[in-house]
């Protein structure tokens, strides 16, 4: 078993997946399993879809293909990392949170 702590992400809510830096796929091993397209900041670029990862976010678990970014790009958390952990955003404050329900799971069906 591989591990990687990263103290440093950067959480985008218009970004879809959790996406790695190209060295800390190297460094975990992952196999890559499809490719995909992307719109990021420069455009439309070709993106290599990677097995699952399992992660820990403010103590909440989950596991997610990721897909990769070039070396020197920070971690970046999409929106579908959030989703699966039930996880808010406070964009004035600049927080991640649990949202107030006794730390439990809560699906949204509205």
């Amino acid at each position: 078993v591989r591990r990687v702590t990263v103290e440093d992400a950067l959480v985008d809510t218009g970004a879809t997946r959790l996406s790695l830096p190209q060295p800390i796929i190297e460094q975990l091993g992952l196999t890559p399993l499809s490719k995909a397209k992307a719109r990021t900041s420069n455009g439309i670029v070709d993106r290599t879809i990677y097995s699952e990862v399992r992660f820990t976010l403010l103590e909440r678990e989950g596991t997610l293909p990721i897909t990769d970014l070039p070396a020197g790009l920070p971690v970046l958390v999409g929106h579908m990392v959030l989703e699966q952990l039930d996880l808010c955003v406070d964009i004035r404050k600049g927080l991640i949170y649990n949202p107030d329900h006794d730390n439990e799971w809560i699906d949204e069906a509205y």
